[in-house]
């Protein structure tokens, strides 16, 4: 069973506003563990792969990732052995870190929209990436005056560019009470174990002592999914990741994903991706060879 909650307790240094650490390779402890926090969170991870799990969102990257977390939206972390990232640079600070009033003079408005549009979950795409980046590994190297002023203006970068993605459709449904985080945290934790086999209704209600309905009920009400869409959504994103990082068949990833059958993956991977499987590995052939 899963410990309590993990209401990750972030205190910045002495005389500085921001909490900014660099994860080399895959330190990042809180990868395996579904959590939440009370402040912002942009993270930027310098190459690799590896899976998104922001809200009710999975999703597959490839080459690194910029991403932007709103405050109290529960997510997993995004590296770890398996990723093959060289860092992964996270800077968290609370909303109001600059006073509860400063998000209203003029000059802040568009920073306060990238704040509001965070709580859905963005990804910037590859141009932003680029661009700030190297902007945010230099964060490390200022002192805490000088850090502030280059965060606001990587802030106000962030909210000009159009280049990004919502991650969820609407603001997540998933409250941050401890019961239901922890309910949530063996939901997902299971899930990311036993996907490549068949998990009944029965058994994941019985990991969380509720009756088959009631967990139903609860599942798409905390996610606006049915508990076999999510876990078809991890098994096709994990197919993602083989298609673009391994010389396996697409018969064998398939099977190795958790799908019983060929023509089924086939469609729901055309499905959820735009494209077939073959027409999918073609768009990672420089990662493959």
């Amino acid at each position: 069973m899963s410990k309590d909650p993990v209401l990750e307790s972030i205190s910045p240094k002495f005389g500085s506003s921001l909490k900014i650490h660099n994860y080399l390779g895959a330190a990042n402890d809180h990868a395996p563990t579904w959590h939440f926090h009370p402040e912002m969170e942009i993270a930027f991870i310098n190459g690799g792969s590896g899976k998104r799990h922001i809200g009710n969102h999975v999703s597959y990257y490839n080459n690194g990732d910029l991403i932007f977390i709103g405050a109290n939206l529960p997510h997993f972390g995004f590296t770890d052995s398996l990723t093959g990232n060289k860092s992964e640079v996270v800077i968290q600070a609370k909303e109001d870190f600059l006073g509860s009033q400063f998000l209203d003079i003029p000059e802040m408005q568009q920073i306060k929209q990238l704040l509001y549009r965070s709580k859905q979950g963005i990804v910037f795409h590859e141009g932003v990436r680029n661009k700030i980046g190297p902007q945010i590994e230099a964060l490390l190297e200022l002192p805490s005056f000088e850090q502030l002023l280059a965060f606001l203006n990587i802030l106000k970068q962030l909210a000009e560019t159009e280049d990004y993605t919502l991650l969820n459709v609407e603001k997540v449904i998933l409250e941050s009470k401890p019961q239901d985080t922890k309910r949530m945290d063996i939901i997902f934790s299971f899930v990311s174990q036993e996907f490549t086999r068949s998990i009944s209704l029965s058994e994941i209600a019985d990991k969380v002592s509720m009756t088959e309905q009631a967990f139903s009920r609860y599942f798409k009400k905390k996610t606006g999914k049915t508990f076999t869409q999510f876990v078809n959504e991890y098994r096709l994103v994990h197919a993602s990741k083989l298609l673009s990082e391994q010389h396996l068949s697409i018969t064998d990833i398939c099977y190795a994903s958790g799908f019983n059958n060929f023509s089924h993956f086939n469609k729901s991977f055309k499905t959820f991706t735009g494209k077939s499987p073959s027409k999918f590995r073609d768009q990672f052939k420089n990662v493959v060879e």
